[in-house]
């Protein structure tokens, strides 16, 4: 079974060393600068959601677009962290 964007949201927060949420909520400020700064991306603590977001897509190789992250853009990068 695939899964879901809680557990994909989850497996990020672990890998960047963040922890889990119980409740399926997105990515904080500071999610976002932790896995910004564990892809090696331009954006960080400094930026807005948006921008970090966008530094993510880019770093990824993913399509520009506005908005919190899709379950297929959430699937390529925690594929790109499990490398």
């Amino acid at each position: 079974m695939a899964p879901t964007v809680h557990a994909l949201r989850n497996e990020i927060r672990v890998s960047v060393g963040r922890y889990e949420r119980v409740e399926s909520t997105g990515f904080t400020k500071e999610a976002l600068a932790a896995l910004c700064e564990s892809l090696d991306t331009d954006a960080g603590a400094g930026s807005g959601k948006a921008a970090m977001r966008a530094a993510v897509r880019d770093a990824v190789g993913l399509d520009a677009r506005e908005g919190a992250f899709r379950k297929a853009e959430l699937e390529a990068i925690a594929e790109t962290l499990r490398e």
